[in-house]
């Protein structure tokens, strides 16, 4: 497959599945603010857009400011527009193994964005959602499962990791547990199977165990790592008999193993900081698919900075 090809099909799973998790963040977020009036707006809002990589503003974070910048402003590299933007510029380069029905679904979400803007937040949030899902759902059925669906399948879920992450971060930062983490499980789609795996029992360290490390839970950690493993063996199909000549597959198994083998006391204790670290390892994974399988890559978007 042409690299060009291959890094597009890569980056338009990498940017939906931003704008989804963004959208999940965003309406955790703005739901613990509405729910928690004791929280501090400010602080709240600061650690939000650090955690989205937002180290550049003026004047006093609010949820105004954070839902320019990580919502409607094209501008903002981590915003909702600039990865629906994104996902359709890499869409227009790799039109022609696009289905039909994709690039219409595509074009048609980043044609909508001006409506989206002037909805409640709730209701962009989870106009967002349903979009991104029907995307995902036309891809599934339409897509041959060769190395394009592959390519894919290896960008959205090195995102999902990398976002799930984050979600995890902003929910242990909040200062009422008792609300992030309902309202977190339900941003990720997670209450209802959360609370048939666990017989109805609410607690923190279960949820975060359940975002973490349930195998059978497609939005968890360790099963989006799982699939990326999956992706890229199928790529590679080299037959090797030891070891792994694919850095990419390398660092994601470890942090892979990192996280199923260790007590969850030890991961939980300061989440924050093993999610950053989670994220660094996403980072470093897509720049060892970037080297070996893009070899003349684009320009993308990356959390206030590029990828090259």
């Amino acid at each position: 497959m042409l690299s060009r090809i291959a890094e597009s099909l890569f980056w338009i799973g990498r940017y939906l599945e931003r704008a989804d998790d963004t959208a999940r963040i965003l309406d955790v977020q703005m739901q613990v603010l509405i729910e928690d009036p004791g929280m501090d707006e400010r602080t709240s809002c600061e650690q939000l857009l650090s955690v989205m990589g937002v180290e550049d503003y003026s004047g006093n974070p609010n949820r105004w400011m954070m839902l320019d910048l990580l919502a409607h402003n094209p501008e903002s590299p981590v915003s909702i527009a600039a990865a629906i933007g994104a996902a359709r510029e890499s869409s227009r380069r790799a039109r022609e193994t696009l289905s039909t029905d994709i690039w219409a679904a595509i074009n048609t979400t980043w044609r909508g964005l001006s409506t989206a803007r002037a909805m409640r937040p709730p209701d962009m949030f989870s106009w967002v959602r349903n979009r991104t899902a029907m995307i995902s759902g036309i891809a599934d059925s339409t897509m041959s499962r060769d190395d394009g669906w592959h390519f894919y399948m290896l960008g959205r879920s090195i995102e999902r990791v990398d976002m799930t992450a984050r979600l995890l971060s902003t929910a242990a930062l909040a200062s009422g547990p008792q609300v992030a983490w309902p309202t977190t499980l339900r941003a990720c789609g997670a209450y209802e199977s959360f609370i048939r795996a666990y017989r109805g029992i609410e607690a923190d360290r279960q949820a975060a165990e359940f975002l973490l490390l349930d195998r059978w839970f497609p939005r968890s950690i360790v099963s989006s790592l799982a699939e990326a493993e999956r992706a890229l063996g199928n790529l590679a199909a080299s037959g090797q008999r030891s070891g792994f000549s694919d850095e990419a597959q390398r660092l994601l198994g470890r942090a892979r193993t990192e996280l199923e083998y260790r007590p969850l006391a030890d991961i939980v204790f300061d989440l924050p900081v093993e999610m950053e670290r989670l994220q660094r390892s996403c980072a470093a994974a897509s720049d060892a698919v970037s080297a070996r399988y893009f070899a003349e890559s684009e320009v993308h978007t990356w959390r206030g900075g590029v990828i090259v």
